[in-house]
Parts: C-alpha cells; structure tokens; sequence
C-alpha cells in the first residue's frame, strides 16, 4: 500500500502516533521536499523515526512517480508531506498514478496551515478563498491571485496568503542555456509579501486592499518560537518576523470585535492598528 503520511507542521514530534507506526514499517520512506518543509533537517526525523528517509523533490514526484510507487503493490511505502497530505497542497496526482498501477493507497490526516492559522485568533469559517504568492521577477508580476483576493474582500472575508518558497529549482537563465544549475533556496518572507500585495494594488488600481488595510504576518505556526504580526500592509512591508516559514493573512472588513480583541495584542502599532479598524472593519451579519 501506499500512504500517504502528514507530519503536521514543525517538527519531527509533530507525526501522528497513527503516522509513526506507518513509517516504521513501510519498506521505504520518501519525504516530499518542495511544496513546503519541517523546521528540523531530514537526519532529525531520521534520528527520530529510526528509518532512512529518501528526500522527494519535485522532479522525483513529478517525473519519477514509477520510481515511487515501485513495488507498494507488495509491500508499504510512506509518502511523508508536511502539514497534511491533502492541505495546502493536494498529492491526488500521485494518488491517481497509483489506482492507475492498482495500488491501494490511504491518507494519514495531520494538521496544516490551513487549520494552524487559527493560531491567529481569526475564525476558520471567516476565511475565504486561499491564494498563493509567488516571487516577482522585474519581467514577471502575475497579478490572477488578485481576483480572487477580491472575491473575498467582497464578501467580507479573510484570505490566507501562502507565500513561495524555491528549493531545488533551476534558474532561468541557465534553463535558456540548456544547463541545469540549481539556485539556492528562497524562502519568501511577510514583509516581500505584503510589499508585492501594494505593488499589484498599484498596478490594477481596483481598490481590493490598501497600504492602511490590515493583515497579520504568522511565521513558523506550531513551532515554539510561532511569531505573530498585525498590522497594515505597510507595516508589514518593513517587518522582520525571522526564519521561514511565513503566511499573511488580509483580514476581512467583517472581522468580529473578538477578532480584533484578539489580534491586538501583536500589533505593531497599537494606535495605527485601532485607527485602521475605525476606517471600516468590525462589521458584524
């Protein structure tokens, strides 16, 4: 069989007991590296596992699926995925390929970004459409995630922003040059976030957000050092919340007053924070 493992989201004592128990059988073990990743180096979950773990990047999961899947017809193999395995980032893909080879394959849930931003203080029923944000190029600023982002802040609701992370990835010049050459890796922070989110306001000019509309940077939910930053996407253009991984979440003009009890406590500025929310937040229906 094939399973398909979440680790949750910090470190390698964030497995499922359910999870652990798959991975200490299973004949193999691939740690699928480059949608998002753990906050430990792979030799820790090693240490911790008692087993090998054999890093997936994307070219493995993407073009060496047959490599994967070899043998789980006979024996188990563990697909680990940080967070959960159908979160922020889906795998059916995968999942497919299997039933395509008659491969039994099972999910083993584990918590994600997705329900880790609760750390917030926002309420999960007030988000809207997720949306990721990848690094701009001075040639390429895709703005498509805006509409959505708009969709949401018409209707009130806030927008988990997940933002790019490249590891593994060619640089396109090298690609141009038919050459291979791995860039190091880049991980995008809340203050590149929240100054790319201005920029394309800026371009589009449909007043879907602000630099006085508000958001919260979260950087490593579930780690013990977990940051938390609200404030306007000004602000937030100009802070430093540390190592990766970082999320933003633009809050929605319906925000409850216990939202706002909540979150004030990170604020950067409290006074800008609170004249901000006077300009038209706390809406309640």
């Amino acid at each position: 069989m094939l399973y398909l493992v979440g680790l949750g989201l910090a470190d390698e004592k964030d497995i499922t007991v359910r999870g652990l128990e798959v991975v200490k059988k299973a004949e193999r073990v691939y740690l699928e590296a480059y949608t998002a990743i753990l906050l430990v180096e792979k030799e820790k979950l090693e240490a911790f596992y008692g087993r090998p773990v054999i890093v997936a990047d994307r070219e493995l999961v993407e073009s060496g699926s047959d490599e994967i899947l070899a043998g789980s017809d006979k024996a188990d193999i563990a697909f680990l995925v940080v967070g959960d395995p159908f979160g922020a980032t889906t795998h059916t893909d995968l999942v497919l390929r299997a039933r395509e080879m008659g491969i039994a394959t099972k999910s083993i849930p584990n918590a994600s970004i997705m329900s880790g931003i609760g750390c917030t203080g926002l309420q999960l029923y007030n988000f809207g459409q997720t949306v990721s944000m990848v690094f701009f190029t001075e040639n390429w600023k895709p703005s498509s995630y805006y509409d959505r982002v708009k969709e949401n802040v018409q209707l009130g609701l806030h927008t988990l922003v997940l933002l790019d992370i490249k590891v593994k990835e060619p640089s396109l010049e090298n690609l141009a040059r038919g050459r291979i050459v791995y860039e190091p890796p880049r991980y995008m922070t809340v203050a590149q976030c929240a100054a790319q989110m201005l920029e394309t306001e800026e371009e589009r000019k449909e007043g879907a957000w602000g630099p006085d509309s508000l958001a919260i940077g979260a950087a490593r939910v579930g780690a013990d050092d977990q940051k938390l930053v609200a404030g306007t996407l000004k602000e937030l253009a100009e802070v430093d919340m540390g190592r990766p991984l970082h999320s933003l979440v633009l809050l929605g003009r319906k925000a409850h007053d216990l939202e706002k009890d909540y979150i004030r406590e990170f604020a950067v500025d409290a006074a800008t924070f609170e004249a901000s929310w006077q300009k038209g937040y706390g809406a309640t229906s």
